[in-house]
Order: C-alpha cells, then structure tokens, then sequence
C-alpha cells in the first residue's frame, strides 16, 4: 500500500494524513510502517548513488499551508535536513549536495534573508560540533560565490570546514550564495584571465579544464538529484554537472519529506537505465 504524498515515478497515491483519518490512525500505521520496511529492505540490495542531489524547496509554501511564518519553516527544514543526512549515511550515500540558497535569494524580504543568514552561521557552527558529522567523518564544504555571504556566515564555514577537512568516508555540500550560471560564468572568468597572462592557450581549454574551475572540482557528479515541493526545474543548480544525472520530483513540500518519498527516489533510480550521451 503506497500511502505517501505522491512522487512522480511512484504513481497517483492517496496522501498519507487522508488515509489517517479514514481508517483511524492506529489501523493504518502499521500497514504503512510495514510497507516502509520493504521499501528500504528493497532498496538496500539494488545499486546506490553515489552522489545525491537534494534541492529543499517549498519552505514558504509550507508555512503558508500552516498558517505559520517562513522563518519557523525554515527552521523545520533545516531539522528535516539533518533527518534525511542520517538516511542517507545509513544508506551508504558517500556524497550529499544540498541547494540551500541561490544567489538570486538575495532578493527576498531583507527580513527573510537576515534570518535564513542567522541560520546559517549557527547551524554551520553546530556542524564542527555535531557528534554525528564526527562518527561518520564527513567533509562538509560550502559551494557558491560565498563573498557574498554576511562576513559572520563566511567565518561559520571556515569553522565547519576546519573542524572536517581532515574526513573522507563521507561529504557535504551546501551550496550557499550558489548559480549555476554564476558558477560557469566565474570558471570561464578564470580561464580567460590564465589565457590573457599566458599561462593557458585557448586550445588547452577542454571539459576537464572546465570542470577543474568549478565550485565543485574534484566532486564526482551527482547520480540523482531529487527536488520536493512539485515543481520540476533545477532552477540553476549545478547546471554543469547534471547533465547525465537522473532526476526525481516529489510532491512533498521540504519539510515534510518523509523517509518513504526518499526511498521511492532511491528505488526509481535503481529502475532507471543511465544513459550517457544517449
């Protein structure tokens, strides 16, 4: 029994909390929490990404659905974030990006910025302490144009990134300050200035060239990457190093992205055939 908010890829599904009300609670979960358990049993024996992207969208949307205000969304989504690492550790999934704010957020409610830049500064701070990130060894890193961050942000990532840099089993990527374009823009900047200085020859630019300028070198690129909240665009993110990624849209708003639309992800990628540059 599929019982989640629907996905694209698991098929027209009857939401959760109306299944709940229906059946009466105490029936159902057990049904559901069965169905779970096969689900993840399933997906622990096919193939796992090893790169997974994760585009948390629909925050706002969430806090007008309750009633409540964005920043307290926020916040649930930052804990719901923290939640959804663990499976992902727990899965084995070596490398995570996560897209927690464009460069183009710059231009929502200063209030709205001030508070997600709070944020950020204290939940970076609390990742050079978090025993978890410590058990697992994972490397967290910040991606994007991050001198355009408050100077007090900047000084939180240098404190995570500090405290993590010596790890390997695992990776984070928060991609802060992040475009796309911005991203290919500033590689092709620094190439083109090598060139001017002639230190490069424009023969010598190639892909791996390229590649070698972006926020993400030496990160493999992302196998999956999953965006919550129905919509279905990358808006901007990691433009260049999706192309052969598989992509996964669920309907779930970020903060109530639940343990089963993650596996249904998970297991619509074993299902997929990659394909290359076909």
């Amino acid at each position: 029994m599929e019982s989640e908010a629907p996905c694209h890829g698991a098929g027209v599904v009857v939401p959760l909390k109306t299944l709940l009300r229906r059946a009466g609670g105490l029936l159902l979960y057990p049904i559901y929490r069965a169905y779970q358990w096969r689900l993840e049993r399933g997906v622990r024996k096919g193939p796992l990404p090893g790169h997974i992207g994760l585009i948390l969208d629909g925050n706002r949307r969430f806090a007008r659905s309750l009633g409540i205000s964005s920043n307290e969304a926020h916040r649930s989504g930052a804990s719901k974030l923290e939640e959804v690492l663990e499976w992902c550790w727990d899965l084995g999934i070596r490398i995570v990006t996560v897209y927690a704010f464009s460069a183009e957020n710059f231009n929502r409610p200063s209030e709205e910025v001030k508070a997600l830049m709070s944020m950020f500064e204290e939940k970076f701070r609390e990742v050079s302490k978090d025993e978890r990130v410590h058990r697992n060894r994972v490397r967290v890193r910040a991606i994007g144009k991050t001198d355009l961050l408050p100077e007090n942000v900047r000084d939180a990532i240098a404190v995570a990134e500090a405290a993590t840099k010596e790890y390997s089993d695992y990776q984070l990527n928060v991609a802060v300050g992040y475009g796309g374009r911005l991203e290919i823009v500033e590689a092709c900047r620094k190439i083109a200035y090598k060139v001017s200085q002639g230190l490069l020859d424009a023969s010598q630019v190639s892909e791996d060239l390229i590649r070698s300028h972006l926020y993400t070198d030496g990160i493999p690129d992302p196998d999956l990457i999953v965006r919550t909240s129905g919509e279905e665009r990358l808006s901007g993110f990691l433009l260049w190093q999706s192309a052969y990624s598989e992509l996964y849209f669920c309907e779930s708003y970020w903060p109530e992205f639940r343990k089963i639309d993650f596996l249904r992800a998970i297991r619509t990628f074993q299902h997929r055939e990659r394909r290359f540059g076909a």
